[in-house]
C-alpha cells in the first residue's frame, strides 16, 4: 500500500512539476497592431487586447496558469483596470484564465452557449467551474460594446469551431478577431462533439469576409497575425477539403476509407498544414463526421 501511495505522491509531484516549467517557459508576446490594439501570444488561444480612457478590453485569456504573465503583459500597455473579458468559445485555452480575470476586476461576456457549456463540463481534473468564471453577460445573435473611443461588435456564428462562436470586429481601427473560426495556415479544429461542423466553418469566414477589406488585421485563433487574402486562402482550403470528402462520400466510402485516403489532404500537406493538434488525418475524419452527421 506505501509503495502505491509513493508512486501516486510521485506522479503527482511530477505533474505539477511538468506544469509549473510549462508555464516558466511560456513567454507572452506583444504584437502592436494600431495605436490602441494589440495581440498577444503565448499558450493558448491569440488574445486580443484594446486600451484607452474607457479601461483595457480583452478578448480570451488562455490558461489560469498563465494569467500572471498574461496581466504583467497588459500592465505594459495601460495602468487602467481591465473593464470587459469577452471569451469567442467555450474552450479552455481560451477560458481557463476566466476566474483569475473576474478577480482582477474583469466582467466576463460570452455567448449563451459558452455559458451553458462552462457551466456544465467538467475540467480537465474532473472538477467543474466556479461561479466566477462564468460569463455575466451573454448574448444570442449580436451585440455591441462601445469602448476606447469605438464601436466593437460582436457576432455569433452558428455551428463552425463550436456552437458558441463569436466574432469580434473593431469597426474604427478595422480589426478582426476570429477565435477559433479561423486558424492561420493549418488545418482547423472542427469540434463536432460541441456543435461544430464544415459548413459552419465556412459560413462563418463568408460572414466575416463581408465585414472587411483589404486593410483589415485579422488576430486568427492560433497562429500570425493575418489579413484578407490569406483568409480567403483558408477558406477556399475549407471548400477544397470538403468538396473532396463529400465526393467520397457520395461514392459510399466508409470513415476508415476516407480517413486512410491520404490524396484528400495532400495538397495541404506539402504546405505543412498539420500542426500539434490536429493533423491530416483528423481534418479527413473531422470533415467527414460532420457531413453524416445526423
Amino acid at each position: 500500500m506505501k509503495t502505491l501511495q509513493h508512486i501516486l505522491f510521485g506522479t503527482l509531484v511530477t505533474m505539477s512539476l511538468l506544469l509549473n516549467a510549462q508555464s516558466n517557459e511560456v513567454t507572452i508576446k506583444t504584437i502592436s497592431i494600431t495605436d490602441n490594439i494589440y495581440m498577444l501570444i503565448g499558450q493558448g488561444g491569440n488574445i486580443g487586447v484594446s486600451v484607452g480612457e474607457d479601461g483595457v478590453f480583452v478578448i480570451d485569456d488562455q490558461f489560469a496558469r498563465l494569467t500572471p504573465k498574461i496581466l504583467a503583459a497588459i500592465k505594459k500597455l495601460s495602468d487602467k483596470p481591465i473593464s470587459f473579458l469577452v471569451n469567442t468559445h467555450h474552450h479552455g485555452d481560451h477560458t481557463g484564465g476566466n476566474e483569475n480575470m473576474a478577480k482582477a476586476g474583469a466582467t466576463i461576456i460570452a455567448h449563451d452557449n459558452v455559458r451553458k457549456r462552462l457551466e456544465n463540463s467538467p475540467k480537465r481534473d474532473g472538477s467543474m467551474n466556479p461561479k466566477d468564471a462564468l460569463p455575466v453577460i451573454t448574448f444570442n445573435d449580436k451585440m455591441s460594446v462601445h469602448i476606447n473611443g469605438e464601436k466593437v461588435a460582436l457576432f455569433h456564428i452558428d455551428n463552425a469551431h463550436t456552437d458558441g462562436d463569436a466574432l469580434l470586429y473593431f469597426t474604427e481601427s478595422n480589426v478582426l478577431h476570429t477565435g477559433d473560426t479561423y486558424f492561420h495556415k493549418r488545418y482547423p479544429y472542427i469540434d463536432v462533439n460541441s456543435g461544430g461542423s464544415i459548413d459552419g466553418y465556412i459560413n462563418a469566414v463568408k460572414s466575416a469576409l463581408i465585414l472587411i477589406d483589404d486593410d483589415t488585421k485579422i488576430i486568427p485563433g492560433h497562429g500570425s497575425l493575418s489579413n484578407k487574402a490569406e483568409y480567403k486562402s483558408f477558406l477556399n482550403m475549407l471548400k477544397d477539403l470538403r468538396a473532396k470528402v463529400q465526393a467520397e462520400i457520395d461514392k459510399g466510402k466508409t470513415e476508415t476509407e476516407v480517413v486512410g485516403n491520404t490524396a484528400i489532404t495532400k495538397k495541404y500537406d506539402d504546405l505543412n498544414y498539420s500542426w500539434a493538434f490536429i493533423n491530416s488525418e483528423k481534418i479527413r475524419r473531422a470533415i467527414y463526421k460532420s457531413l453524416t452527421k445526423n
